[in-house]
């Protein structure tokens, strides 16, 4: 059951429980613009907020979004710096969001790199939401890999002398949330790079060459729509 009425004009959003977005462009946005990197990533987050909104508003209970990979960490410090200027805001504002319309936020990948302050703020979030209805997760110090090597330790640190797949899906940084039906990625790059490796087995992808902070309400209608005119058979004929 979706729990938001779709608007007459949106796409029929009924098979995608869960979407994820790869938000790429930010920098190179501003850059052709004569601008600082870390201006566009200001205007990324606001683009950010505005499509998290939209989705649930199409009846998307379940979002995912690639704010920071662990390969991040690797850029120069102000631009890192001013990332994380940007997070502290942005969680301020989510404290409130999040309540209003009735979305749980978890924050997916290893917090304990974060400044405190930061960190605090995630559980705190976390925590407070754990009741909400709706789902956001938000890749921060996030890698695919590192999130399969860390659900295999906690395994092996169980005690586990055998993994399944079942094992590694229920130690999983989203070990709650649905598969992702569709993956976005914006910014003209054709390829996962480290996002939701195990998660995304049987996704659909659409990729978009717009920049992260140009997209609208407009394109994802149209990766829903292009998602569905797509024949799922999960390995089957």
């Amino acid at each position: 059951m979706k729990l938001f009425k779709k608007k007459t004009s949106a796409p029929d959003t009924s098979k995608i429980k869960h979407i994820a977005f790869i938000m790429d462009g930010n920098g190179r946005w501003a850059t052709r613009r004569g601008m600082p990197r870390e201006y566009g990533h200001t205007v990324g987050a606001k683009v950010f907020r505005r499509i998290v909104e939209y989705c649930s508003d199409i009846g998307i209970n379940c979002v995912t979004v690639y704010a920071f990979s662990t390969e991040n960490w690797k850029r120069p410090e102000k631009e890192v710096s001013a990332l994380m200027e940007l997070f502290r805001v942005y969680l301020k504002d989510a404290v409130a969001t999040m309540m209003k319309r009735d979305i749980r936020i978890v924050f997916l990948g290893d917090k304990s790199l974060f400044p405190e302050d930061i960190r605090e703020t995630m559980l705190g979030i976390e925590r407070d939401s754990i009741n909400n209805k709706n789902r956001l997760n938000i890749a921060m110090n996030y890698g695919g890999r590192d999130e399969i090597v860390h659900a295999v330790n906690e395994l092996i640190a169980e005690g586990k002398k055998e993994i399944c797949e079942e094992d590694i899906t229920s130690h999983l940084y989203t070990l709650d949330a649905p598969m992702p039906d569709l993956i976005v990625r914006t910014a003209g790059e054709i390829r996962t790079s480290n996002f939701l490796m195990w998660q995304s087995a049987y996704s659909e992808y659409y990729f978009t060459d717009k920049l992260w902070p140009d997209l609208n309400e407009r394109d994802v209608d149209e990766a829903v729509c292009v998602f569905n005119r797509r024949k799922r058979n999960f390995g089957g004929v």
